[in-house]
C-alpha cells in the first residue's frame, strides 16, 4: 500500500484546512478575473470586489445553504434516537467475520446513505464502531479499519441519492434560472426548464441500475478484500459515547413530555403530506419537502423536545463547515459569473468535447474539484452554471450533466479526508490506515460511475 500512504503523507504535509482552501480559491478567482476577464485598472479591480461581495449575501443562495445544513444536521439527529441506536444494536449480532461484517455494513450504510447523506455518516461510523467492540468482547479476530472504510461507503453514492445537493437542488421551481441569470443569453436562459424533477434524475433508470452496481460490486470488493486483510489490534479508548436519551430532573416537564413531542411530530407529517402530496406523486422532491418530512419524523422518534434538543446540540458541530464555506463559495461563483468566467470555462469544455464526451469530462473534473472544494452544494454552486452552458451548447440532456457532476463530487470522497472526519472521531481510526480500502473503493467506483455515464 505504497501509493496510498505516499498519498496520506501528501495530504498531511502540504494540504490545508477546507477553510484555508476555500480562501486560496478565493484570492485565486480575483486573479483570474482581473487578468482573464475584462475588468482592467483600478475600476475593474473594485468590480471583481463587487461580484465578491454581491455573491457572498445572494439571498437565494444563503437558502440553499441553510437548506443543506438542516439535510446533515437533521439525518444526524435521526441516527442519534433510539429506535436507530437500538436497530444498530441488532445488526452488530450478525457481524462475526471480518467478510460479513463489511457486507453488512456498506450494504446498509449505501442504502441509508441514499436517503439522506448525514444520516448516512453518522449510522456507518456508528455501525463500524459497535461492531468492533462486539467482534472484540466476542475474542474474535478482524479487520478493524476495513469495517470503517466499509461504514464509508455511504459517501460514494450520496449525491446520486435522495439528499444529493445538485439533484435536489434543480428540482426547485425556476432554480435553474436564477443560477444561470447574468451567465447565459436570454434567449439560452428562455430555453431552461422550470425544474428537473427526481424521475429523470435520481429516480430515473440509469441511475438507480448505477445505484444498484455499486451496492453489489462494493460490498463484494470488500469482502474479497477482507480475505486477505490481517487481523488488526483495537484498544479503544472508553466506550463509544452513548446516544440514549438519559434526562433527569423533572422540572421542566413540557420539555420532556412525550405526548406534547410527539403530537407535534405528526401534526407537522400531516401537514407534509398536505402540502407536498402533489409535488411528491410528481417526484419533484426539494431541500424544503425532505428537511420538513426528517423534522417531524426526528421529533417522533425521539420522543420528547429534551431529547431532540440534545441531539440537534450534537448534531450542529457536524454542519459548522457548510456555515462559514458556503458563502465563500457563493462568492467565487458571483466573481465567475460577472466577470465572464463561466462562459469562458464553458467555451474550454466545449471545445474540447463532443456530446457523448462532455459529460465524462465533467464527472472527472467534479472528482477534481471535489478535493479542493469538499462540498456538494458548494461544488454546484460553482461548477453548476459551467456545464448548464456547456451542456446547452453541446445539446447533452441537463440531468445528465447534473448527475455527471453528481458522480465525480461523489466518488473522490473516498480521497479526500474532510467529510471522514466525525468517522474518525466515532470509530477511532487513523485516516492512513482508513484510506487504502477506500483508495480500492474509489477505483471500483470510478469504473461503475464512468461506464454508467457512457452505456446508459
Amino acid at each position: 500500500m505504497t501509493i496510498t500512504r505516499s498519498i496520506t503523507a501528501f495530504y498531511q504535509r502540504y494540504f490545508p484546512s477546507p477553510f484555508t482552501i476555500a480562501i486560496m480559491l478565493t484570492l485565486v478567482t480575483m486573479l483570474l478575473a482581473f487578468l482573464v476577464g475584462d475588468n482592467k485598472g483600478w475600476s475593474g479591480l473594485v468590480s471583481v470586489f463587487s461580484y465578491w461581495e454581491q455573491g457572498i449575501w445572494n439571498n437565494d443562495l444563503l437558502v440553499f445553504a441553510y437548506q443543506m445544513m438542516l439535510i446533515l444536521v437533521l439525518g444526524h439527529v435521526l441516527v442519534l434516537s433510539s429506535p436507530m441506536q437500538n436497530l444498530i444494536g441488532k445488526l452488530t449480532q450478525y457481524a462475526t467475520t471480518t467478510q460479513n461484517a463489511v457486507v453488512l455494513v456498506s450494504v446498509t450504510t449505501m442504502l441509508v446513505a441514499f436517503f439522506n447523506w448525514g444520516l448516512g455518516l453518522i449510522y456507518g461510523a456508528i455501525l463500524a464502531r459497535q461492531i468492533g467492540e462486539h467482534m472484540q468482547r466476542a475474542g474474535r479476530s478482524f479487520n478493524y479499519p476495513l469495517i470503517g472504510a466499509a461504514g464509508y461507503s455511504g459517501l460514494m453514492i450520496w449525491h446520486g441519492g435522495i439528499s444529493g445537493s445538485a439533484p435536489i437542488k434543480v428540482a426547485e421551481t425556476g432554480h435553474l434560472t436564477s443560477l444561470m441569470n447574468g451567465v447565459g443569453s436570454p434567449e439560452s436562459i428562455a430555453l431552461l426548464p422550470q425544474s428537473i424533477n427526481f424521475d429523470q434524475t435520481i429516480f430515473s433508470s440509469g441511475n438507480l441500475l448505477i445505484f444498484l452496481a455499486a451496492l453489489v460490486f462494493i460490498p463484494l470488493t470488500l469482502n474479497r478484500l477482507a480475505k486477505f486483510a490481517p487481523s488488526t489490534t483495537v484498544s479503544f479508548k472508553g466506550s463509544n459515547e452513548n446516544y440514549e436519551e438519559s434526562f433527569h430532573g423533572s422540572g421542566e416537564r413540557l420539555d420532556h413530555s412525550r405526548i406534547l413531542s410527539m403530537s407535534f411530530g405528526f401534526l407537522v407529517l400531516m401537514v407534509f403530506f398536505i402540502q407536498y402530496s402533489n409535488s411528491f406523486s410528481s417526484l419533484q422532491i426539494t431541500p424544503n419537502m425532505l428537511n420538513f418530512f426528517m423534522f417531524g419524523l426526528a421529533l417522533i422518534l425521539h420522543r420528547n423536545f429534551a431529547a431532540f434538543g440534545q441531539a440537534v446540540g450534537k448534531a450542529i458541530s457536524g454542519a459548522s463547515g457548510i456555515l462559514i464555506q458556503f458563502p465563500l463559495y457563493f462568492g467565487i461563483m458571483g466573481i465567475m459569473k460577472g466577470a465572464g468566467l463561466v462562459v469562458l470555462l464553458s467555451n474550454f469544455f466545449v471545445g474540447i468535447s463532443t456530446a457523448v464526451t462532455l459529460p465524462i469530462f465533467t464527472f472527472f473534473s467534479a472528482g477534481l474539484v471535489n478535493i479542493f472544494v469538499p462540498s456538494g452544494g458548494g461544488q454546484w454552486a460553482i461548477q453548476g452554471p459551467i456545464i448548464i452552458e456547456s451542456a446547452q451548447q453541446l445539446g447533452v440532456p441537463l440531468p445528465k450533466m447534473v448527475l455527471a457532476l453528481a458522480y465525480g463530487d461523489q466518488i473522490t470522497n473516498m480521497l479526500q479526508p474532510f467529510w471522514a472526519l466525525p468517522l474518525l472521531g466515532i470509530t477511532q481510526i487513523k485516516a492512513k490506515d482508513l484510506l487504502p480500502y477506500t483508495l480500492v473503493m474509489m477505483l471500483v467506483g470510478v469504473v461503475i460511475f464512468g461506464l454508467g455515464l457512457l452505456l446508459i
